[in-house]
């Protein structure tokens, strides 16, 4: 333990560190000694702490060493999960609690409150009253881990079990209550007797500074114990009398003058303590509501006047902009918005945003009494002239206090008529204070329509919007515009949203946000209008399509301008991606623009950044491209290269590379093979040999499939064949060493192949024999025998029908291999899939109209579609489907004519009975020709 003694700050923290890990780890058996050697210096050290008057920071190192130590090893421990972590920090509780208890009760009755109680900024001088109230400070932080660590076993487990530690803890609470309002009235005395000294003293600034801190505590303890049981931190004896203190000292920092309040440990009301108070007060009020069903759960509920008071409290001194406010406004206008609009993560922390949730949850809870209170306010301000820079203010904040408390106002206040008769005229004013009231204006319009879903059917509402935006004169600036757009996109973004009210705007929208994006300064301002840009996109669905060229030219600007900024390239990705699937067939125009952005975003090192936005922009232009081919300039062929390229060494991206190359060829297949038909069944052979995931693995097989039903056999199979994917698909078969789901892919593949041509099937088993130097019974037989064995694994009645046509084109091949395998497994699976289906021609006025399928549904399933709804490939997959063979043949026509074919294959009907129809079970033969005479 002689490290204690350590003297370099950050040396010593260093120490902390280490000591804890190996604590986690070898404490209680391989460090039994530990907590004793800790506890033994932290005794003796304390005592001469207590004993003398003349304590220095030097003389108590190893004291506030000892104490940091064991608060990180207490650190450690409180976070261990496993029941062995969770014992060991059960007895170090046990061990500690009360020691600790002890040791700070006593370091306060006898060496704090004596030094503390005179009110002279002289006791704070001597470095003993510092010392004093450090060490202090550190023991209090150990008994806050052992007290957090405990609360929620208290709560959740029967007073029997843990009765010694449950009254350890209620006493803890009830003498820190009571600490913290002696201790923060010494501090707001003191703090208030050293601004009257010129040049307070180097240590008691020191000591406040720890004073203050040590207030701070108290805080963080009853916040955190809030938050891990609410319900029952607010049933603890003393909680609500402390809660309403912390109130009470807001109240007190309200009505002081605005110097007191400040973000500084020697302020007389720091923001971070009144912030504790306010969220703390927040918290406890859904607890306090008269009107709650049922009645309070507490003893605790505020009057009436209470409420009132505490509303125009925030609404008159901590929701108002402040001097700092307006400075951040002016000198970094980018800055300054995007910080306000961080309200999820800023409230707990800054005393604005934190006065705002305040005054929600009092409008929420107290609705009765806060609501009337509202709607006088409203009616008081809203016609009053505003002139002067502090009644801006004040309309500012009243307006802002409406639009938090928007869905308990909205029934009690007219909004329509609120906005033609005054905010839109407000928006239109030019005094040059005005840009704070217009920013809110265009903050309220969003929470109003955007929060509550309230549809902007009134035409006022895009004007005033649209001229916030667009307005460049006097009275306005660049946070109005950027506020304006961020309401746009609220608005425009709920479900109610009517885009022919908001026609007339969109072209103004549209410009002035593109003329933003090139005049900002920072990439996040960028973000946030390129956002917005896309879901204007986005709801104006086609009547976005006059202004394509418009917001297509500034897109290679802002790309190259943003240099390696990649959150804000990625959503320019996604901007063009939103345009291409709202323009649909008029997306042409923007294939010179996708093409370089799908190359740079694929490009080395910068895929690593953007590569799921880019081939999301990909996918979308094919699947919204009417065709393949540029009239006159750049076509999405060209890009198909890269597709093959990413198919063959990219796992990670492989599954929406598929998706492209699916689209590819729903787009134009016949094309694509005519041009790519080699290389791209090198990189699916390539794929299928490599470590992709069974669902990747199955996606490769699919693109085969989507090839034999989009184009004639003379555009793939030499290609199958000279890339060995036909070869792999035979060895997967006999190996069988695949999952099941990937062998009935498999076999998919070859029945797409034999209904497509059965004559190049047999040629593509020939070729296969000769490669691999076998005779072509070998290729056959694991065809067959995972044709037979995968059936079972075929769950819908389409695929099940589709087997059944692909073993019946072989079988019309005549081939003996194929035909000594009809009368046990072919027929008995063709029985069963004829058993599962009914088909009849549908027949209207006499003539044949097509098939009627009683066991499959009209639409196909989602899974088929990929995604690709509302684009024009949805179109084109329901059209393959629709024309898909399996749908459009009937089943007993097809089985016959295969029969037909083989018997004149084998010589005849006589040949053909002898050697395979006397040789099937009579049953099923009977079954059989039943069936295919319907």
């Amino acid at each position: 333990m002689v490290f204690l003694n350590e003297e370099d700050d950050l040396i010593a923290e260093c120490n902390e560190v280490i000591v804890a890990k190996i604590a986690r780890l070898d404490y209680p058996h391989n460090w039994p000694s530990l907590l004793t050697d800790l506890l033994c210096i932290i005794e003796s050290t304390l005592q001469s702490l207590c004993t003398s008057s003349s304590a220095s920071m030097l003389s108590t190192l190893a004291l506030r060493r000892a104490l940091k130590v064991l608060n990180a090893v207490l650190k450690e421990t409180s976070s261990m999960k496993m029941l062995t972590g969770v014992k060991t920090m059960g007895e170090i509780t046990n061990r500690l609690c009360g020691v600790f208890l002890t040791y700070y009760s006593e370091l306060c009755r006898s060496q704090l409150s004596p030094i503390l109680s005179p009110l002279h900024p002289a006791v704070l001088s001597g470095e003993h009253t510092l010392c004093i109230i450090v060490v202090a400070h550190l023991i209090y932080k150990c008994l806050v881990k052992l007290a957090l660590w405990s609360w929620p076993r208290i709560v959740r487990r029967s007073k029997d079990d843990l009765q010694d530690l449950q009254v350890w803890f209620l006493e803890l609470f009830q003498s820190s209550v009571a600490q913290l309002k002696l201790l923060s009235e010494q501090r707001i005395s003191f703090v208030l007797a050293l601004r009257s000294l010129p040049d307070p003293d180097p240590v008691a600034v020191a000591t406040i500074n720890s004073l203050t801190r040590h207030v701070r505590i108290f805080g963080k303890f009853f916040r955190r114990l809030q938050q891990l049981e609410p319900a029952k931190f607010v049933e603890l004896p003393t909680c609500n009398a402390m809660v309403l203190y912390y109130w009470e000292k807001v109240v007190q920092a309200a009505n002081g003058s605005s110097d007191m309040i400040k973000d500084a440990s020697d302020a007389v009301f720091p923001v971070r303590f009144l912030v504790q108070a306010m969220v703390l007060f927040k918290e406890n009020l859904a607890k306090w509501t008269p009107f709650r069903k049922g009645g309070p759960v507490s003893e605790t509920t505020l009057s009436q006047q209470f409420v009132e008071d505490a509303v125009r409290l925030l609404v008159t001194r901590f929701i108002p902009l402040n001097p700092t406010d307006l400075e951040g406004w002016m000198s970094d206008p980018e800055e300054w918005v995007s910080e306000e609009d961080k309200e999820t993560d800023h409230w707990e922390y800054e005393l604005r945003p934190c006065g705002e949730r305040v005054l929600m949850t009092l409008a929420s809870q107290y609705r009765d009494y806060v609501v009337p209170l509202m709607v006088t306010t409203f009616k008081d301000v809203v016609s009053q002239p505003t002139t002067d820079l502090q009644s801006i203010i004040q309309k500012e904040a009243i307006y802002c206090a409406i639009g938090r408390c928007a869905t308990r106002l909205r029934d009690v206040i007219p909004f329509t008529e609120w906005m033609q008769h005054y905010l839109a005229v407000e928006a239109k004013e030019r005094n040059p204070n005005f840009p704070i009231i217009k920013r809110r204006i265009a903050w309220l319009i969003g929470k109003w329509i955007g929060d509550m879903g309230t549809p902007a059917a009134d035409p006022i509402v895009w004007e005033v919007l649209i001229h916030l935006l667009s307005d460049r004169g006097d009275g306005t600036d660049a946070v109005v515009r950027f506020t304006a757009a961020n309401a746009i996109r609220e608005c425009v973004d709920t479900v109610s949203f009517d885009i022919t009210v908001f026609a007339p705007f969109l072209p103004v929208a549209v410009t002035e946000l593109v003329r933003l994006m090139h005049e900002v300064d920072t990439m996040e301002m960028k973000r946030r209008l390129a956002k917005s840009l896309k879901v204007i996109i986005e709801q104006a669905d086609s009547q976005i399509v006059p202004h394509i060229e418009m917001i297509a030219e500034g897109i290679p600007g802002l790309w190259t301008a943003a240099g390696e900024e990649w959150l804000f390239k990625a959503q320019l990705l996604v901007v063009v991606a939103s345009l291409i699937t709202s323009a649909k067939e008029h997306s042409s125009t923007l294939v010179p623009l996708v093409i370089p952005l799908v190359q740079d975003g694929l490009s080395p090192g910068v895929a690593v950044h953007l590569d799921e936005d880019t081939l999301g922009l990909w996918l979308a232009a094919l699947r919204n491209a009417p065709t393949l081919q540029g009239v006159s300039g750049p076509s999405l062929l060209q890009l198909f290269p890269l597709a093959i390229s990413l198919l063959v060494g990219n796992l990670d991206l492989l599954g929406k590379v598929i998706l492209i190359v699916e689209s590819y060829l729903f787009v134009d297949a016949p094309l694509v093979l005519q041009n790519f038909a080699l290389e791209l069944l090198n990189a699916v052979a390539n794929a299928l040999t490599g470590q992709a995931i069974e669902t990747n693995q199955r996606g490769i097989i699919t693109i085969m499939c989507y090839m034999t039903q989009l184009a004639p056999s003379s555009f793939w199979a030499e290609a199958l064949h000279n890339s060995g994917i036909f070869n792999h698909v035979v060895k997967l078969l006999r190996d069988d060493e695949c999952s099941s789901a990937v062998l009935t892919d498999c076999v998919f593949v070859l029945a797409r192949i034999a209904v497509a041509d059965h004559e190049m099937f047999l040629r593509l088993v020939s070729a296969a024999a000769q490669v691999s130097s076998v005779p072509e019974d070998k290729i056959w037989e694991p065809i067959l025998d995972q044709y037979w064995r995968q059936f079972d694994h075929m769950s819908e009645p389409r695929h099940r029908k589709l087997a059944a046509m692909g073993i019946a084109a072989l079988v019309s091949t005549g081939r003996s291999e194929v035909l000594d395998r009809l009368p046990n497994e072919i027929f008995n699976l063709w029985t069963d899939v004829l058993y599962e289906i009914r088909e009849s021609l549908r027949v209207a006025d006499g003539d044949d109209d097509g098939l009627k399928l009683y066991w499959d549904v009209d639409v196909a399933p989602d899974s088929y579609f990929a995604g690709s709804r509302d684009t024009l490939e949805y179109d084109r997959r329901k059209q393959v489907f629709e024309r898909d063979p399996v749908r459009t043949v009937q089943l007993t026509s097809y089985l016959t004519s295969a029969l037909q074919a083989a018997e004149r294959a084998c010589g005849g009907a006589q040949v053909f009975k002898e050697k395979y129809l006397d040789k099937t079970d009579p049953t099923v033969l009977t079954q059989l020709k039943t069936s295919l005479a319907g």
